[in-house]
C-alpha cells in the first residue's frame, strides 16, 4: 500500500481519480528527497465537483461507504489549481514520508508552508491506516481557516480510501 499511495502516487492518482488530481510534474529530482512536485488538480479553478467511485471500490472497501452522498459520489476534488511540494525525508522500512507545500493558491489566507507527515501502517484487519499530521506554517498572526483543515482530512481520506480500493482489486500491480 505504501508504494502505491505514496512511493506512485504521482501516475496512480491521476489514473484512477482524474478529477481529483489532474497531473502530477516533476519539477527537480527523481522522487526522493528534494524532489519538487507540482500537483494540477482536477478541473482547474473550478468549485469543489463531486465524483462517483465504481459501486466494485465500494464493495471491495466499505470503509468508503460513510463518505458517499446519497446519489452516490464522493466529495472530492478542489477549489485550487495548483501545489508544489518538496520532498523532505523518505522511510521505506517504516513507511513514512515528509514533504512540505512550498507554493501553489492552497497556501492562502497568509499560510507559508504546510509540512506533512505520513504514514501508512497495517490495520489488525488487513487493511492499512493512514496516518496524517499537518503543520501549517502561517504569515505574522495569521489564522488557518479550520475548513481548510477540514477539506484537506476529507479530501486525503478520500483519496487514501480510493487507492486501497483500487490496490485490492489489483494485487498483482503492487
Amino acid at each position: 500500500m505504501f508504494k502505491a499511495a505514496i512511493l506512485d502516487s504521482d501516475n496512480l492518482i491521476p489514473k484512477i481519480m482524474p478529477q481529483a488530481i489532474k497531473c502530477v510534474e516533476i519539477l527537480q529530482g527523481e522522487g526522493g528527497p528534494g524532489t519538487i512536485m507540482k500537483v494540477h488538480f482536477g478541473e482547474e479553478g473550478s468549485p469543489y465537483h463531486f465524483v462517483k467511485l465504481p459501486s466494485t471500490l465500494l464493495s471491495l472497501n466499505p470503509a468508503l461507504i460513510p463518505l458517499v452522498k446519497p446519489h452516490g459520489p464522493i466529495h472530492i476534488g478542489s477549489k485550487f489549481k495548483s501545489m508544489t511540494h518538496r520532498v523532505d525525508a523518505i522511510d521505506k522500512e517504516n513507511f513514512t514520508i515528509s514533504y512540505t507545500v512550498i507554493d501553489g493558491d492552497v497556501l492562502s489566507s497568509g499560510i507559508e508552508l504546510i509540512s506533512h507527515v505520513l504514514k501508512v501502517v497495517a490495520s489488525p484487519d488487513g487493511g492499512c491506516i493512514y496516518k496524517k499530521t499537518s503543520k501549517y506554517h502561517t504569515k505574522d498572526d495569521a489564522q488557518v481557516c479550520e475548513e481548510h483543515i477540514k477539506g484537506g482530512k476529507e479530501e486525503g481520506l478520500a483519496l487514501f480510501n480510493a487507492i486501497e480500493a483500487y490496490v485490492s482489486a489489483h494485487p498483482d500491480e503492487y
